[in-house]
C-alpha cells in the first residue's frame, strides 16, 4: 500500500500489572482517509489510541508523524503535534456551558484577567452549526441528551483544529438523524485534508464509513485491507480467530407460562400521552422472548415497569400465577426479576468497586452469617459464576476497570444470575461490546432459556432479533404492533410493524438534527 501514510504506531507493546495490553503492535494511519481500527474488546484498541493520543505512555515502541517520530506523553502534547481524541465516554462538566467546555483550559481572554465569553460563544456556535446542532452555546451541558453531548465532544475537537481526529465509538450514543449529521462531517473533514481513526463495534458502520481497515487481536497487528477489497465475513474471520457467528437459534423445550403481562401502561410524566400503552403479553419458562422497536418505541420504560424502577404505571403483572403486589426494584428482585440494563458503564457496573463487589452487590442477603458477610462464600460464589460465564481476569479482587467492555457485560450477567432469577431482562446486552463478546453473550442466553429461565431480550441489532429469540414482540410508539414465532419473522415485517406513522407525531416539539 503505497498511500501517504501521516502517523504509523511502529512495535507498540504496553504491559500492565499482570496484562500485556499490545504486544509489538503496528497501525498505519493515511492521511486525508477514515482509518478503522476494529478488534474484539480486550484486543488492544483503545489502548492503541489512548497512546497515540498521549492519554496513556507506551512501554516500548514509537509513535512517527509524518516520518518523524513524536514522542509526547500527554494529550496537551499530542495536540500540539496535531493529534486529537474523541472520547467514548463522555469527558465534559454539566455545570458548565457548552462554549465554556470547548475552550476549557485554552480560554479566550479579553485581558489578562477576563475571558471573553462573546467570542467563545461566536466561534463556538460556529462548529455547533457544522453538525447540525440547533442550541445556544451558553446552554449548560447538563442539560443535553446523551447524543447532543456526543456532539459537543465532537465540536470541541474539531476547534482544536486538529490534522488527526480519533473518534472512539462516536455513534454509541447518537440517533440516526445525528449518524447521519456525523458522516456529512466526516465527508467535509476529508475534503479538507483531515485524518480521521475511526473506532467502532458496528461492522455495517465500518463499511460504509471506513476507507481502511487495521485488525488488532490479542494485542497483536493482524492485517490491514482497504475497505473496498473487502466484507464483513472476512472481518469477523480475523477479529475472532475463524470462529462463525450464525445458525445462532436453537429450538427448546418450553415449559408452563411464568409471565403475564395485562395491560401495562405508562404515561408521559409532562403533557398528555403514553410511554407504553395497554401492553400485554407472556413468557414461559425456557423461552427467548425478543422486544423490537425504534428509538422511543418503549422497549427500556417496558422494562423498568417489570423491574419496579418505574412505579407510576397501571395493568396487571404476574409471576408464576401471583398477582405481584412490590412496585420497587428490591421487592422485584425478591419475587423474581433481574435486569440488565442498557447503559453498563452508567446504570451496570460501579467503577469504584472491584469485580467481586459487582458481582454480589444484588444478593449479599444470602451471605451474611449473624452481623458479618461471610467473605469466603461471595467469592466462592463469584469465582462459580464467572467460570461459568467464562469471564476473563486475573483475580476477583482486580478493579472492575480492569475488564473489557465485554467482561463487564458479563459481570453484570453474573451479578443478575447469583439473585436466582426466573425472569431476566436484558436491554441491548450487547450494546457496545465486540463480535466475540456477542457470541458469548448468545450463548449464555441460549443456557440460560435451556435450564428454564424466561428471558426478554430487548435488541437494535435487526440481525439479533432474527436469530436469537423464539418469539418476537414489536413495540411502535409505545403500542404493541406485532408479535411473530422464529419461523414467521422477517426483516420486512419487523420494519412495517416498527414504522411510525409520521402524520400523528407532528406534534413533537422536541426539535431534532435532520438527517442529511
Amino acid at each position: 500500500m503505497g498511500e501517504d501514510i501521516i502517523l504509523e504506531a511502529k512495535k507498540i507493546t504496553k504491559i500492565y500489572p499482570g496484562t500485556v495490553a499490545l504486544d509489538q503492535a503496528d497501525f498505519r494511519v493515511r492521511k486525508g482517509q477514515v482509518n478503522v481500527l476494529i478488534g474484539e474488546n480486550g484486543a488492544g484498541k483503545s489502548t492503541m489510541m489512548k497512546i497515540v493520543a498521549g492519554v496513556e505512555t507506551k512501554t516500548s515502541g514509537g509513535i512517527f508523524i509524518d516520518g518523524k517520530e513524536a514522542d509526547y506523553k500527554t494529550p496537551a502534547e499530542a495536540i500540539r503535534h496535531g493529534v486529537g481524541i474523541i472520547y467514548q465516554e463522555l469527558n465534559l462538566f454539566p455545570n458548565l456551558s457548552i462554549s465554556e467546555n470547548m475552550f476549557l483550559t485554552r480560554e479566550i481572554k479579553k485581558n489578562r484577567f477576563s475571558v471573553d465569553h462573546k467570542k467563545q460563544n461566536e466561534q463556538a456556535a460556529v462548529f455547533l452549526e457544522k453538525l447540525k446542532l440547533d442550541v445556544s452555546p451558553e446552554t449548560l451541558v447538563g442539560t443535553l441528551r446523551v447524543g447532543q453531548q456526543q456532539l459537543v465532544e465532537i465540536a470541541k475537537v474539531l476547534s482544536q483544529n486538529a490534522a488527526i481526529i480519533i473518534m472512539d465509538e462516536p455513534t454509541s450514543a447518537l440517533t440516526e438523524a445525528e449518524v447521519a449529521t456525523l458522516f456529512t462531517v466526516i465527508a467535509e473533514l476529508k475534503k479538507n485534508g483531515v485524518t480521521v481513526i475511526y473506532i467502532s463495534h458496528r461492522l455495517e458502520e465500518i463499511m460504509h464509513i471506513g476507507d481502511y481497515v487495521t485488525i488488532l487481536r490479542d494485542g497483536k497487528f493482524i492485517d490491514e485491507k482497504k475497505v473496498n477489497e473487502i466484507d464483513i465475513p472476512w472481518i469477523i474471520d480475523r477479529m475472532t480467530g475463524g470462529h462463525k457467528i450464525e445458525n445462532l437459534y436453537t429450538r427448546r423445550k418450553m415449559g408452563n407460562e411464568i409471565l403475564s403481562v395485562q395491560n401495562l401502561s405508562l404515561k408521559k410524566k409532562a403533557g398528555t400521552g403514553y410511554i407504553v400503552q395497554d401492553v400485554s403479553f407472556s413468557l414461559k419458562s425456557g423461552e427467548i422472548l425478543g422486544l423490537y422497536g425504534l428509538l422511543g418505541a418503549g422497549r427500556t420504560e417496558l422494562l423498568e415497569c417489570l423491574i419496579g424502577a418505574r412505579k407510576d404505571y397501571t395493568g396487571l403483572i404476574s409471576l408464576n400465577n401471583r398477582t405481584l403486589r412490590s412496585k420497587d426494584v428490591n421487592g422485584r428482585i425478591k419475587d423474581g426479576f433481574a435486569l440488565i440494563p442498557e447503559d453498563r458503564k452508567t446504570l451496570g457496573i460501579f467503577t469504584n468497586m472491584i469485580i467481586l463487589e459487582n458481582m454480589v452487590l444484588s444478593s449479599l442477603a444470602r451471605f451474611w452469617k449473624g452481623l458479618f458477610l461471610n467473605e469466603k462464600m461471595e467469592q466462592e460464589a463469584a469465582r462459580g459464576v464467572a467460570g461459568n460465564l467464562n469471564i476473563k481476569m486475573s483475580a476477583i479482587l482486580d478493579s472492575i476497570n480492569s475488564l473489557s467492555g465485554g467482561n463487564q457485560q458479563k459481570v453484570i450477567i453474573g451479578r443478575s444470575l447469583l439473585t436466582n432469577p426466573k425472569v431476566l431482562l436484558m436491554d441491548d446486552p450487547t450494546r457496545g461490546i465486540d463480535v466475540g463478546s456477542k457470541y458469548d453473550v448468545y450463548e449464555i442466553c441460549k443456557k440460560l432459556a435451556a435450564e428454564g429461565m424466561g428471558l426478554i431480550f430487548v435488541s437494535s441489532e435487526m440481525q439479533e432479533i432474527l436469530s436469537i429469540p423464539d418469539r418476537v414482540l414489536v413495540l411502535s410508539q409505545g403500542k404493541l404492533k406485532g408479535e411473530f414465532t422464529h419461523e414467521e419473522i422477517t426483516e420486512e415485517k419487523l420494519v412495517a410493524a416498527s414504522a411510525i406513522n409520521i402524520a400523528k407525531t407532528e406534534g413533537n416539539s422536541e426539535k431534532q438534527p435532520e438527517a442529511v
